[in-house]
């Protein structure tokens, strides 16, 4: 990567050369994100995932633009138009918007006003214009009528063609018309008045009229626009007020108040209302769209790392019911490791009310199977059926979980379950991955389309090779943080390991199925096409439960065994003394391990994972309960104070569920008592909260929710941070319960 890249990418991201330079280095080497933020601390500086990855996408951005430039200089030289300073400038651009301005008028061009009027000798007419010292425009373009021309007339019309051409294309022109967008775009739609009141367009009635300027428009604002755009049921617009563009080109183009400046007046207007302008404009919708994809896709990306990151509940074992009235209620038994072991199907609800039957069927599958804890999906029927398993008296502790079910009806008709479950029913199939799901949600999610999870908004309207990109390498992210047990594994959670394809994955079960299981991390170099680069990468986070070295089922990297090895050593004692008596480890100095190859931050990483090590990052799970008697929307009163779960986070609040089949919205305003600008501020997904009820639209089916103390139902609308929290001087807060009616209004545009 050329010195000048790699000098902007620090510049921009306030990361040193060094730093640029070994993050380079070891991605080109083929090392992952996650292997190079937990194994490469001294070459990074101790960089996180984040800060990695925002390195590698500047990296990708400036290999892009080298090869644009060479698609640009080959096309300029081709046309016999290169001059040293135009490649030189070319060269040292760092910009790809720069880039296609200089490019532009060297751009080949299907037939323009220009280019035909070029084709018919105009342009010196329009040079001698343009340079404004001639006095007599229409003398001068009588010269210029031939058989093509008839006229003086058309004579300057075609000339005036030209130099809006050249104006469009001066990048002087596009830039004060790029800072015009900028400080003072406005972003409007309007509503196509033959679609005005079909039902379908009315989600989008708050855009029916609307104007916003294009800075403070939040990204579920602009999709939300663009959707019904795409539907057709919106015109959206993003413009500036032509007189001021019209009057800022003017102050760059005209020299004189002459004749020919009048035409040079006109063709400025001309350049800017039709070439200009649309261009522009264009540019704009292009850069907002990808401003607003960028934040939906941060949103959906922290929703999804907080997902599968939610408390497991470790090796037990499970019954996992897919709750249903009419069909009935799915029954599967699990055991610890989430193989499956019996399937039933109880009706206790409507219409055949069999709850004394259901009540013995469960009690006799517990029993049989020494059931500890009960899992249950969130969707219909799912408040009834936890009445059901929460009034059996089991005569043992057995625990009682809600599980998002998310997806699970995706899973169940996948190839990934037909594979897993060949002879199974997709009812069957969804049961079980709601059991796995309770177990471990991590290993069950990662083989779902995180785009059917339904963490997200907008999720398909966002770039969708972007989003892929982007929950990829959280998926990534989170198994490698995590660490997985390669002898329990399945194939579509190895291939998130750090080095392993999908191939190595499903030759990494292969060998364990042929051979018992891996006794050693040194046995995974026997595995197919598993070779010393994927070993490098993958080592670290896989584990080995009961190996005879107990560093194979820790996140210490085989290539620092010999620094514990040391440790111990220098202790007098074993690795597995050292690992089990914390006073040993006191003994141990980290900087009379140091060298040249390993620091500071590698030594201090091996000591933390020496005190607990294989230890699951994750939370322990919690047993949660909704309100007893709260089970309609007809239950909620405004005032209550009721448990929930916080199911989606969007920029502007959260989704809660308050056991009513309905989430809650609670708005970023009454998150906190205090001004919050990310409700991950305030809330994460999965959290159990207390929300005070602030109103109920049971005929619109929306409810307002708020987690702030005391719940006020008045809030000045947060469209500025300063005003946040506080009451404007002399002006009354708006009532929130209109307000909040219209962001209840979102939710039907942020659940795909």
């Amino acid at each position: 990567m050329e010195l000048k890249y790699s000098q902007h990418i620090a510049g921009t991201l306030n990361l040193s050369l060094k730093q640029i330079s070994s993050i380079y280095e070891l991605h080109s080497e083929g090392s992952t994100i996650p292997f190079i933020a937990r194994y490469r601390k001294e070459a990074t500086g101790n960089l996180d995932e984040v800060a990695i990855a925002n390195v590698i996408e500047q990296i990708k951005y400036f290999n892009e633009l080298e090869k644009r430039k060479e698609t640009v200089v080959k096309t300029i030289e081709e046309a016999g138009k290169m001059t040293p300073a135009l490649k030189r400038r070319i060269e040292d651009c760092i910009n790809a918007t720069e880039l296609e301005d200089i490019y532009l008028p060297y751009k080949p061009k299907r037939k323009t006003k220009a280019s035909v009027a070029i084709e018919k000798g105009l342009e010196p007419l329009a040079k001698l214009l343009f340079e404004q010292g001639e006095e007599n425009p229409e003398a001068e373009a009588a010269r210029f009528i031939t058989e093509q021309v008839k006229d003086a007339a058309e004579a300057l019309q075609g000339a005036r063609d030209i130099m809006a051409e050249w104006i469009a294309e001066n990048e002087q022109a596009r830039n004060i018309v790029r800072k015009l967008f900028t400080e003072e775009a406005i972003v409007s739609s309007r509503v196509l008045t033959a679609k005005k009141d079909e039902a379908d367009a009315q989600k989008y009635r708050d855009y029916f009229e609307f104007r916003e300027p294009l800075a403070q428009s939040p990204s579920h604002r602009i999709l939300a626009i663009r959707r019904g755009e795409k539907e057709g049921f919106l015109i959206m617009t993003i413009n500036i007020e032509k007189e001021t563009a019209h009057a800022a080109l003017k102050r760059v183009f005209l020299k004189s108040t002459g004749l020919a400046a009048k035409q040079v007046e006109l063709a400025v207007e001309d350049s800017y209302n039709r070439l200009l302008q649309p261009s522009i404009e264009t540019e704009f919708r292009m850069a907002s769209k990808t401003k607003a994809d960028e934040e939906a896709i941060r949103v959906f990306a922290e929703n999804l790392r907080q997902l599968l990151l939610a408390s497991p509940l470790g090796h037990k074992r499970v019954m996992a019911i897919d709750p249903g009235f009419r069909t009935g209620c799915k029954v599967v038994c699990l055991d610890e490791h989430g193989t499956f072991l019996k399937y039933n199907t109880i009706f206790p609800h409507a219409p055949q009310n069999d709850w004394n039957g259901a009540i013995q069927t469960i009690k006799e599958l517990v029993a049989k199977y020494d059931i500890e804890a009960i899992g249950y999906g969130n969707g219909t029927a799912s408040k009834e059926t936890e009445q059901l398993v929460r009034g059996i008296d089991f005569g043992k502790p057995v625990s009682v979980f809600m599980v998002n079910e998310s997806g699970a009806s995706i899973y169940s008709a996948s190839e990934v379950a037909r594979e897993e479950f060949p002879d199974e029913d997709v009812t069957v199939r969804g049961a079980i991955s709601i059991g796995r799901r309770l177990l471990d949600p991590l290993s069950e999610l990662v083989k779902i389309d995180a785009k059917s999870i339904g963490v997200g908004q907008y999720q398909h309207d966002v770039n969708q090779n972007r989003l892929k990109e982007a929950l990829d390498q959280v998926v990534e992210s989170c198994v490698n943080f995590v660490g997985v047990d390669v002898n329990t594994a399945s194939k579509h959670l190895l291939m998130y390991v750090s080095g392993l394809t999908a191939t190595v994955a499903k030759n990494v079960v292969e060998y364990r199925t042929k051979n018992g299981g891996f006794k050693s991390r040194d046995e995974l170099k026997k595995v197919s096409m598993l070779g010393p680069k994927a070993f490098e990468q993958c080592a670290g986070f896989l584990r080995i439960a009961n190996a005879g070295n107990p560093l194979d089922n820790s996140a210490v990297h085989p290539e620092s065994y010999h620094v514990v090895e040391a440790m111990a050593a220098k202790a007098n004692s074993t690795v597995p003394e050292l690992i089990r008596n914390a006073e040993i480890r006191k003994q141990i100095k980290a900087k009379d391990f140091i060298t040249e190859t390993i620091g500071q931050f590698t030594i201090e990483d091996i000591l933390k994972e020496l005190e607990k090590p294989g230890r699951d990052p994750r939370s322990p799970i919690e047993e949660f309960r909704f309100a007893e008697g709260v089970s309609t929307m007809e239950d909620l009163k405004p005032g209550m104070k009721v448990p929930g779960i916080v199911t989606n986070i969007t920029n502007f609040g959260a989704f809660v569920d308050v056991g009513v089949k309905q989430d809650g919205l609670v708005h970023i305003s009454h998150l906190a008592n205090r001004y919050i600008s990310d409700p991950n501020e305030a809330v994460k997904l999965g959290q159990k909260v207390m929300a005070t009820v602030l109103e109920v639209d049971t005929a619109r089916k929306r409810i307002a929710l708020s987690l702030k103390e005391g719940g006020e139902r008045t809030e000045v609308r947060n469209q500025k941070p300063e005003l946040r929290g506080a009451k404007p001087a002399g002006k009354k807060p708006e009532p929130m319960n209109a307000f909040q009616a219209k962001l209840m209004e979102l939710k039907k545009n942020f659940k795909d």
